[in-house]
């Protein structure tokens, strides 16, 4: 285990509450700490991918050092509450996966935190091989102006349409398909 492991209300006061999503990602990242033996990344030595965007993201993100910004923290949004843990220098990962006994899903909110919190890591997390490939280093590439509406865009977020290069929003509108939301309806 690391030198210094923030307490769960360290963690809540970053996320804004406590709820149980947070406890079962600070479960994850405990179990992820332990298994690397490491503190939290200062960069990017540590690289998490999240299978779902749930508040035990924030966790991760403060105990394990993996955020957006910096291109160790990646959302695949499968709604699952798998996370593959990579060690970026070694490549060596680990998927951890929560799964709530059924014996705790009959609690309150407050129980259900208290309870998580406190279970024995064996009866919520399965360890196993990674199940995403290891992201490469983030990536700072020039901006250039879309075609289209003349906004800057990193240069490998362009797309080739018509003989121009437009960014994804207005290749969307381009092509009259709807924006995606984020809430699976398009």
């Amino acid at each position: 285990m690391p030198d210094r492991v923030p307490d769960f209300s360290e963690v809540a006061a970053f996320h804004g509450h406590t709820c149980p999503g947070l406890a079962m990602g600070y479960r994850v990242a405990l179990a992820a700490l332990e298994w690397l033996r490491t503190d939290r990344a200062p960069d990017e030595e540590i690289v998490a991918i999240a299978e779902n965007r749930s508040c035990a993201v924030d966790a991760l993100q403060y105990v394990l050092g993996t955020t957006l910004g910096k291109g160790n923290l990646l959302i695949e949004d499968w709604g699952k509450h798998g996370y593959t843990i990579y060690l970026r220098a070694s490549g060596d990962g680990r998927r951890f996966f929560f799964s709530l006994p059924e014996s705790l899903r009959q609690l309150d909110r407050p129980e259900l935190v208290r309870a998580i919190l406190e279970a024995p890591t064996e009866d919520l997390l399965a360890v196993g091989p990674p199940a995403e490939p290891l992201s490469p280093r983030a990536q700072i590439l020039p901006s250039v102006p879309c075609a289209e509406c003349g906004e800057a865009t990193m240069e490998s977020a362009l797309t080739a349409f018509e003989g121009r290069r437009v960014c994804r929003p207005c290749l969307r509108q381009l092509r009259a398909e709807p924006l995606d939301d984020g809430d699976g309806n398009g």
